[in-house]
């Protein structure tokens, strides 16, 4: 397997509860490493066009104000086939069924506040990651 990125969001009710340490020590325990990390808050034109794949669904109003109403910390991991390896450490969306030990399982309130979003694919990564990287941010 070849060392790629990923892109993760600590979303606001991981932020609010003041995890974020706690997130980061699962994501380095597994593997991954913090190659660029940065706390912002969200405009809502940012969100919009994050969630923008959402826009038809029930969910996709309530999903940009949960993302604007705190900051988030966007980063960059990088690691062995990092968009998979991630994905498995975040756990499935609805933590009542995310596996023990993963971030959702541990911290997340329910499937609205999961506490952590990934890229779904490695082209995603790379769109995610461009909307607030430039390749001088990230240091591996």
């Amino acid at each position: 397997m070849a060392v790629s990125r990923t892109f993760s969001i600590i979303k606001p009710d991981a932020t609010r509860r003041n995890l974020t340490g706690k997130v980061n020590a699962v994501i380095e325990d597994a593997g991954l490493r913090i190659v660029a990390q940065k706390r912002v808050r969200l405009s809502e034109a940012q969100a919009k066009t994050f969630y923008e794949v959402h826009k038809d669904r029930p969910f996709y109003g309530e999903l940009v104000s949960q993302m604007t109403a705190e900051p988030v910390v966007v980063q960059v991991l990088e690691g062995e086939n990092a968009v998979v390896r991630y994905r498995e450490v975040m756990g499935s969306t609805n933590p009542k069924d995310a596996a023990e030990g993963t971030i959702r399982k541990l911290f997340a309130l329910s499937i609205g506040e999961n506490s952590v979003h990934g890229s779904d694919s490695p082209e995603n990564a790379t769109i995610e990651i461009a909307q607030f990287f430039s390749d001088g941010d990230i240091v591996g």
